[in-house]
């Protein structure tokens, strides 16, 4: 086991990866989302984010900012459906500095109205920002239509209604209900003993008063399949295939990992990548992801062309998804896709700050963080029988949903 774990009364969780190196790196994992808001709090967990870096009871908005970027440390954050996340690098005897503003900007922050006001501006200029770009859009409109009733199903962005009529009463009743102690993770990885970070941990965090919930996420999902093709003033076609899958939890979700990596994952060797823009020089830019969440998953197929390619484009994905789901893998290709997906996952380990989030990511969805072993081990474990029935689960032609931007007519 390469870290350590500290658990504090209040309910928070200090991790700790020891690495010897002049460079450490600290993260603050909230287990709270956008799928946690209430319909009158769309855009919520994301303004909330952008709010933290304002003000606190002992703080104005340049000394947050500051604090941390006076000795030359990086500060940043972000908010996606189920987590908010804070995160820093910094050199190692930073880290007092480090987790002091962690502790003060998530539990101190005060969110006057004049910020509130600028910073709903922000947001506002992101999401025009957003329609701006395509391939950006419609990723979130997809996810909309995919999860539509679902919690999932509004963009964390929010929009410019629900933005515009949150106020201070509705920040602190999201944190209340959100920013559970038991439901926070404190990451740490450097050069560290562990008494030493228990003896921080405890006199920055240990004090803080218990607020315990517990989270529950098993929204009903109705899905149902669409086809839609939207008007939008851009000059190619942008296309989104996809389906629902297996939630974080599932047996599957292994297997779909390793399929949707040989399908149109990283890299230029990816089966639709080589199809679709080596071959036929169709597309710049062809995709799969999959997304597993708490209690559901989205797999989706992005490729963008123009408007007199896009036809053929997306025969030429369907063709490769009904490959996958009638051939299975051989064994040398089997072989080939876990080695790539494999050496992927070790190379992601040089990003230290990437895998500190995810350890603690493991930490909350699991109570226990998987160890690099244990991965490749689920990897190999993986059956080209398994990787065909997940692809006659997850492509079947009748539960695809496909959403397309397409330039205006004149």
């Amino acid at each position: 086991m390469d870290y350590q774990l500290i658990n504090l009364p209040n309910g928070i969780r200090v991790l700790l990866k020891p690495v010897k190196s002049i460079v450490s790196h600290a993260c603050i994992l909230i287990n709270s989302g956008s799928r946690d808001e209430l319909p009158h709090q769309y855009g919520m967990a994301h303004f909330i984010e952008h709010l933290l870096f304002k003000k606190t009871e002992r703080r104005n908005t340049n000394q947050i900012l500051n604090r941390l970027e006076l000795v030359g440390a990086d500060l940043n954050a972000y908010t996606t459906k189920e987590y908010t996340c804070l995160h820093a690098s910094f050199l190692k005897e930073h880290l007092m500095r480090v987790l002091d503003l962690f502790e003060d900007i998530v539990f101190h922050s005060v969110f006057p109205e004049e910020e509130m006001d600028k910073e709903k501006n922000v947001i506002l200029d992101e999401i025009a920002s957003y329609q701006d770009s395509p391939e950006d859009a419609i990723a979130d409109d997809f996810e909309d239509v995919l999860f539509n009733g679902h919690a999932l199903g509004h963009n964390i962005l929010g929009t410019k209604e629900s933005l515009t009529a949150l106020n201070r009463q509705d920040v602190f009743d999201f944190l209340k209900q959100n920013y559970c102690t038991n439901e926070i993770v404190i990451a740490i990885t450097g050069d560290y003993s562990y008494s030493r970070i228990e003896r921080i941990a405890t006199s920055i965090f240990g004090e803080l008063p218990i607020n315990t919930n517990e989270r529950v996420r098993t929204d009903k999902l109705n899905y149902q399949t669409k086809r839609l093709a939207l008007e939008k003033p851009i000059g190619q076609v942008h296309t989104t295939i996809g389906n629902i899958a297996y939630d974080t939890y599932h047996p599957n979700k292994t297997g779909l990992m390793v399929l949707n990596n040989l399908l149109g994952g990283m890299g230029m060797s990816s089966r639709l990548n080589l199809q679709i823009r080596e071959k036929y020089g169709i597309a710049y830019t062809i995709e799969s992801n999959y997304s597993p969440y708490t209690d559901t998953g989205i797999f989706s197929i992005y490729f963008g062309t123009d408007e007199e390619k896009s036809l053929r484009a997306a025969v030429l994905v369907q063709k490769e998804l009904k490959r996958l789901r009638e051939q299975k893998l051989g064994l040398i290709q089997l072989q080939q896709a876990k080695k790539k997906f494999v050496g992927q996952i070790a190379l992601g380990e040089e990003n230290r700050i990437g895998v500190l989030i995810t350890m603690a990511k493991n930490l909350l969805d699991y109570n226990r963080v998987n160890s690099l072993e244990e991965v490749v081990e689920k990897v190999n474990a993986v059956s080209a029988q398994q990787i065909l029935e997940i692809a006659n689960e997850v492509f079947a032609p009748n539960d695809l949903t496909e959403l397309s931007f397409v330039p205006e007519k004149e």
